[in-house]
């Protein structure tokens, strides 16, 4: 499922690194933080490939 905003994506992207070993989970703030505890690795990597080209900044922009 791909992410609906770069925001969302960003987001993502940031959660995939901790969930990887990349970066510390206590950097997590809101919804990278609970996209780490809610998600699976693979569901993360789906989030965070998505092209940002054409995406809103929030998901509520359009």
């Amino acid at each position: 499922m791909p992410a609906k905003s770069k925001a969302q994506q960003k987001a993502a992207g940031a959660a995939l690194s901790a969930k990887r070993g990349d970066t510390k989970v206590k950097d997590l703030k809101g919804a990278s933080k609970e996209m780490y505890d809610s998600m699976s690795e693979k569901e993360l990597d789906d989030f965070a490939s998505t092209a940002r080209k054409g995406l809103p900044d929030r998901k509520g922009d359009d």
